[in-house]
Parts: structure tokens; sequence; C-alpha cells
């Protein structure tokens, strides 16, 4: 019992969805004008990746600059855009994708300003391949566990990264925020808090379709890198919690051109409490985990609910249907780094009073997009974001449309551009 209250205790923190639910009927744009030189030293490339068989858009491929440390991620809608530094553009851009060939091509083949479509084709594996395959794959886990130090750096990094956050009421987005951030990502063999400053941001609501309710998420890109299970365990690899969890062999298939076990897992039916469910995929050759994608059981609504809710008016009864949450690892020179995160709760939305529901979704994501070693302290307390940030409230209204400069971002879903256009258009009438 006291195992499951600790793992409770810490998804709240480290679901990453921790709402604050309030009554609010107003709401106003906060924009300030911000001016951006265009740097010349950097050209942009925007891609679709697809399966070469079937044409469809392979979401969350890793696109990445052979030779640096410059990477981003392909959107919901398979899109990606990149922006390269001039003295990389004899280089090639190379994309990745769970169960696919890895694709390169020289960047100087792309074209700037036009969509480049980069077609990748998946792989089969022959069980011949596998040189160990135990019977019990907890083996593998415990592998996983006992390896972490050697697979994952131990020394801290200073990251920079691309944080976006959505609200929607069904598919309307109602509230956008979007920041470059800084992390100070501390070593995989110390249990120090990792550290976030704000670079630059820029957000939106639209208070109009949210029927009065203001949803407010906190814990910003905290929220995202608490899904780093290697550095934050206590979700799924904790000691307390492995035995909670069955496990079983899926597959065998390819990360980033590296042979990967695919081990599934879910809670063992006598465990009540709202745990996981979701596949490993672990690299054959160091037992390295290289991504890793799970689900909340939402069953038990009322606890689930407690995992995520903060406070809510009265006469309203909200509860999670599903959460979803993806996190990625890249390898270099030995050693794996956290690169990518995503997680996506949607809630029903019940007022005591009313004959129909709501349903809202809401969405954390964030793309390191360079990285180098720490050569200096940790971030000065003055400078670091606080725990429970809440972006909305931290950073300004939106800008020119060179805002983010040389920076890389994801790039925007089509549904999220028109939004922001609207918004923009909005602004430009209040001037």
């Amino acid at each position: 019992m006291r195992t499951l209250l600790k793992i409770k205790k810490q998804a709240i923190v480290a679901l990453l969805l921790v709402f604050t639910v309030a009554v609010s009927t107003t709401d106003v744009f906060a924009a300030k004008k911000k001016t951006q030189t265009i740097d010349p030293t950097y050209k942009t490339f925007q891609g679709k990746v697809l399966d070469k068989e079937t044409q469809q858009p392979l979401i969350f491929a890793a696109i990445s600059v052979e030779g640096s440390n410059i990477a981003t991620v392909t959107n919901t809608e398979g899109r990606f855009s990149i922006k390269i530094p001039t003295e990389n553009l004899g280089s090639n851009l190379k994309i990745s994708f769970i169960g696919y060939e890895n694709f390169s091509i020289p960047i100087k083949e792309l074209k700037e300003g036009k969509e480049n479509l980069l077609q990748l084709v998946i792989i089969s594996v022959k069980l011949t391949e596998i040189n160990i395959f135990p019977n019990d794959p907890r083996i593998l886990i415990d592998k996983v566990i006992e390896n972490k130090n050697k697979n994952y750096s131990s020394e801290p990094l200073l990251m920079t990264a691309f944080y976006r956050e959505t609200i929607k009421k069904r598919w309307s987005y109602i509230g956008l925020s979007e920041a470059v951030v800084q992390i100070y990502k501390q070593g995989y063999s110390n249990y120090k808090q990792d550290q976030i400053k704000l670079f630059k941001g820029r957000k939106s609501t639209n208070v109009e379709k949210m029927d009065t309710l203001l949803f407010k998420l906190q814990g910003g890109p905290y929220s995202t890198l608490m899904l780093d299970v290697m550095k934050d365990p206590y979700m799924i690899l904790s000691d307390d919690i492995l035995d909670s969890y069955d496990y079983s062999y899926v597959n065998i298939t390819r990360v980033d051109g590296r042979l990967n076990y695919v081990i599934e897992f879910k809670q063992r039916p006598h465990v009540t409490t709202p745990l996981f469910y979701g596949r490993f995929y672990i690299d054959v050759d160091n037992f390295a985990i290289t991504s890793l994608s799970f689900n909340l059981n939402t069953e038990n609504k009322e606890e689930a609910s407690s995992m995520f809710i903060k406070r809510k008016p009265m006469g309203v009864t909200v509860y999670p249907t599903a959460a979803n949450y993806l996190v990625n690892y890249s390898e270099k020179d030995g050693k794996w780094h956290y690169s990518y995160s995503r997680g996506e709760v949607v809630f029903k939305v019940n007022w005591k009073k009313r004959l129909f529901s709501n349903t809202f979704s809401t969405m954390v994501e964030m793309a390191v997009t360079d990285w180098k070693p720490a050569d200096s302290a940790p971030f000065k307390a003055s400078d670091r974001l606080k725990m429970n940030v809440v972006m909305s409230e931290t950073v300004d209204g939106f800008a020119d449309g060179d805002f983010w400069g040389e920076y890389n971002t994801i790039e925007p879903e089509q549904s999220i551009e028109s939004a922001i256009k609207k918004i923009k258009k909005s602004l430009d009438k209040a001037k």
C-alpha cells in the first residue's frame, strides 16, 4: 500500500498535466511588438516524411543534421521545419523512425522555400539476427536498470529545446503557449532536479469558447522533462513498482538503424491503483531504452481524476478518459540523451445542471534542438522557472513572424496555424 501511495504522489507531479480549473469570465490578449533581425547565417528547410509504400505521414520522426546536435521532430501531419547554420549546409539530413530504415539526404539537395517529400522504407527483422533472446522479458528491464550509468550520460548537459502546450475544446484550439527554453540537464547518475530557464515565449488564449471554464496547465516544461523515465523512474522503473507490472515480448524492430526488443507492459490484475500500460523499445546490444510509449489506466475515474485536477468549481465533474505519453532518446558517442517527449490527456467535463458534456484535450511536447556539455554551474534561482510554473501566465502574447529567429521549433499543425493567423488578425485590429 505504501508503494502505491508513493506512486500516486509521484504521478501527481510526473504525469505532467496538473490542472487548475476555475470559473472565469474575462480574458485579454497581452501583446508586445517585438522586432527581430533576420540572421543570414542559417537557412530554413521544410518537408514531409512519408511511408514510401502507403504514403501515410510518419508522426514524431526524428530529424537531425549529421555531425551536429541540431535536431527536431515531425508533427502529427508528418511535417517538419528545420533551421540549419550555413557551416552545416555541406552535411546530410538524417531521418529516423521506429521500424523504418534510416534515410539520409545531402542538405544541398533540399529545396529551400518548398516542401521536400522524404520517403522511408519499412524494415523486416529476422530473429536469426538476435544473439540474445531471454525467456523472461523482465530480465531485459533489469538489464536496462543495471546498465543505466553506462548507457546514459553522467555529466550535465546544457540543452536548447522547443516547448509547446495546447488546450482544445473538441477540435478547436482555445489555448496555446510556445517557448524556447534552456535546460540544465543533470547527469543520469544523480537525482538532482533538472533546471529550466525561459529564453523566449509567446501565448494566446481564446476564452470565448471555454464555457466560462479556464484551464490552467501547471508545471509547463518541467512536466515534459519528468517523462524522462531514466532520470525520474518513479512511474514505471522504480524498484518498488516493477513487480506491479506484467511484461511480454511483442516484436523485434529497428530504431535509428539499431535492433531493438519491443516489450509490452501492463499493470497486474490485482493492482487497483491506476498505473500504466505501454511498450519499451530496448537496444539489443547495450540494453538502453531508446523509446517508450505508454498510457494511464483511466478505468477508475475517481482515482484517475485525483491525479490531474487540483481545483474545480462546485457542480462540475471532470475526469480523464485518455492519457497518452511518449519519450524518445538519441545516441551519440555511446551515450543516450533525452531528445523528445509528449503527453496528451483528454477530459470529460460535466456541469450538474447541463444536459450535454464537453470534451477538452490538453497536449504538451518538448523537443531538444541542440545540446552541448555544460561548462558552467546550474542556473541561478532568479533565472530558472519554478516547478509549478503556468506558462500562459509567464510568456507574452504573439509577436511578429520572425520572433523565433534562428531557433528550431516543431512545425505547427494546420489547425494551429489557422488559430495563430486568427489571433494575429485580432491583435492587428486592436492596435
